[in-house]
């Protein structure tokens, strides 16, 4: 079913970031969440995962809210983060163990996921590691493996590329495919475009909190006159509409 967002309003004061947002990240599908600085991705984002409550509208996870069934949404859900959040006193074999716990996993099923993960991003010699070991691209790879171990059945991932190695993105983008092959949905808030338009379907573009413009890279050249536009000049007459 995915994500339904249905009239988000919210912020956090009184005074609203997002206003009447409207969108679906569907299943096998995925989304770029695209706009300048401020325009309200981080806390389109953070509503999304349960960090803020929406002043007004309706947040849907697989016909769930938050409110109403919060274990089932949560395990139906994994977040990748712009900056690494990793415990400094466990090491990379417990932050798996931990995600495993938390999610309910099957443990040897989860780990044979983990184990090609780790492969994949070269970090199976780095089990028995503590944070301050790695670099902030490692980090951000442990959150990676940790996430994706789970097959959730929603992926928020947060400027995903901050920090990784253009070896460490091609094997992201081979990820994120697979998963959508499997299912799920994929909501990618990302500053590189170019990257953006090859990996997702559908995109959103915030400008001040608001929508401004929904759908897949024709469905947005055709929005702005632009029938052969790349996602860069779309994004760029987007913030020259908005700055006249």
């Amino acid at each position: 079913m995915g994500l339904e967002i249905t009239n988000l309003t919210g912020g956090y004061s009184r005074v609203p970031v997002i206003k009447d947002l409207n969108f679906t990240v569907p299943e096998a599908t995925i989304v770029g969440l695209i706009g300048l600085n401020g325009a309200g991705k981080s806390t389109t984002i953070k509503h999304i995962i349960g960090l803020l409550t929406p002043q007004k509208g309706e947040i849907r996870l697989n016909g769930l809210s938050l409110a109403e069934k919060p274990e089932a949404y949560r395990q139906a859900l994994a977040y990748v983060p712009e900056t690494p959040i990793l415990y400094q006193e466990l090491t990379l074999r417990e932050h798996i163990d931990l995600t495993i716990m938390a999610y309910d996993l099957n443990h040897d099923e989860a780990w044979q996921r983990a184990n090609q993960l780790l492969d994949k991003f070269r970090l199976s010699k780095r089990l028995d590691w503590f944070p301050a070991n790695f670099s902030k691209g490692m980090q951000q790879k442990v959150m990676i493996v940790c996430a994706f171990i789970t097959q959730a059945s929603l992926y928020i991932i947060d400027e995903p590329f901050t920090g990784l190695d253009p070896l460490a993105v091609r094997d992201l983008l081979q990820v994120i495919a697979a998963e959508k092959v499997r299912g799920a949905a994929v909501l990618m808030s990302t500053h590189v475009l170019a990257t953006a338009q090859q990996a997702a379907d559908q995109f959103i573009l915030l400008n001040q909190g608001k929508i401004t413009g929904q759908g897949s890279l024709v469905e947005l050249q055709t929005q702005y006159n632009l029938p052969t536009g790349n996602l860069d000049d779309i994004y760029f007459k987007m913030t020259d509409v908005a700055n006249s």
